[in-house]
């Protein structure tokens, strides 16, 4: 039989052990356990396929979900010559002897497929030298990435390939892939019906992983069914899947910040533990969790940035662990605070506004005249001093002469912006008096 992840079994030597996970390599699409948004019957490969009409393609998803499996396959459904290449181990040479093998191999009458594992490793220069032979059918390329490959594939690159997306193994899927090995074994995994549920989890959505642990417990000799303490006892959980400067990381803060946005401190919490859970530096953190406040909270709550500030210091008195619980009371306390992002707005057409008004100079009436050219100039005349108004408050206008009065700030009803909302209409009223 075959594996869900990989080549054809080597049947040269029947006698060597063969893991599990090599065993149960599928041997064609149908056996593939899940990604059936891209193999089921309406799917884009299985359409493509249907239609005789493969292209070029990019694998996008995490370890251990069959993106190296469903390119041999392809090669076997569209009887093209597999080739298989990881990106960090070969170079420019490695490259050309590939290209140049594809040629021949074109050149008597079979095609190649060539599956490039970790293809956004390769840099710029190299995707490069993958276009001339994709556009003139020496290859047809499947990379395979667990990096967005909008951020780390060449434009070229994509503009001649369709990326479909692999996803995690779901539980229903990872039960499948738990039958299939107990039928291959011939034994029934020694787990009480929890534990079961726990060996699961620990997978991860990873079936490769998956087929590693349940190798382990076939071996074992035990004389009733583990329950899930037992079998933490014998098994490392395996660690989740986080790489701190790929898409994990933009995705788990990505969660993090639009939990506190949406006013819901539970998931803020999940996510942030999540993250250090995944190694991720608590200082990062704590400057996300500031710019949160910055953001989303606003004049709503001005208090909000200064507990920010003040977790952030306490965690960097304290050290971890301790400091943690400082920088998960701001953001439960971000999380439940009143949110504006009004100033965040007004700043950005401010910025907006500036390019488009180019060099225009303030009006003359708010510009200082230390020199008696200057005052000559007219610098300054006319300046009305608040301090001396009615209210506190002259009206003039503080926008280059000509200028239509934009209005960039518009409070929110919430929080202390409420306040500030009845303040800039008592002005806005004043103004207009001033103008009359």
């Amino acid at each position: 039989m075959a594996d869900l992840f990989g080549n054809a079994p080597d049947t040269t030597h029947t006698t060597a052990h063969r893991p599990l996970a090599d065993r149960l390599r599928p041997q064609s699409l149908d056996e593939v356990i899940g990604q059936q948004q891209i193999l089921g019957p309406d799917g884009p490969l299985t359409i493509m396929l249907k239609g005789g009409a493969l292209s070029s393609l990019i694998f996008w998803g995490p370890p251990g979900v069959g993106k190296t499996t469903i390119a041999r396959l392809l090669a076997d459904e569209t009887d093209l010559h597999f080739v298989q290449i990881s990106a960090i181990f070969s170079g420019v040479p490695e490259l050309r002897r590939v290209f140049d093998a594809a040629k021949i191999r074109r050149q008597n009458g079979q095609g190649t497929l060539l599956f490039v594992d970790e293809i956004h490793r390769f840099n710029k220069a190299q995707q490069d030298g993958f276009l001339p032979h994709m556009e003139d059918g020496t290859i047809l390329l499947v990379g395979a990435t667990t990096e967005n490959p909008s951020f780390e594939l060449n434009r070229a690159v994509l503009s001649r390939s369709q990326v479909l997306v692999l996803e995690r193994l779901p539980h229903e899927d990872l039960e499948r892939l738990v039958a299939r090995a107990e039928a291959e074994l011939g034994v029934t995994l020694p787990l009480e019906p929890a534990a079961r549920q726990s060996l699961l989890d620990m997978a991860d959505g990873d079936g490769r992983a998956l087929l590693n642990l349940i190798e382990q417990i076939a071996a074992w000799s035990v004389d009733a069914p583990l329950d899930q303490s037992m079998l933490a006892k014998r098994l490392s959980k395996r660690a989740a899947q986080y790489d701190k400067g790929g898409d994990a990381h933009f995705n788990l803060i990505s969660a993090l910040h639009k939990s506190v946005r949406g006013s819901d401190p539970d998931a803020a919490l999940y996510w942030f533990a999540r993250m250090l859970e995944g190694g991720e530096d608590p200082r990062y953190l704590a400057r996300r969790i500031t710019r949160m406040a910055v953001e989303d909270i606003g004049l709503a709550d001005p208090q909000a940035q200064a507990i920010c500030l003040q977790s952030w210091e306490t965690f960097e008195r304290l050290g971890s662990p301790e400091g943690e619980l400082a920088l998960a009371q701001a953001l439960t306390y971000l999380a439940l605070a009143p949110k504006s992002n009004a100033a965040y707005v007004a700043y950005k057409a401010a910025r907006k506004s500036a390019k488009a008004t180019g060099s225009e100079p303030p009006p003359k009436h708010i510009l200082n005249a230390p020199t008696a050219m200057m005052k000559d100039q007219g610098f300054g005349d006319g300046y009305a001093y608040d301090h001396d108004a009615e209210d506190g408050f002259s009206g003039q206008n503080y926008f280059p002469d000509g200028m239509a009065r934009p209005s960039f700030y518009t409070p929110v009803e919430r929080g202390f912006e409420r306040d500030l909302k009845k303040r800039q209409d008592y002005f806005i009223k004043l103004r207009a008096k001033r103008e009359s």
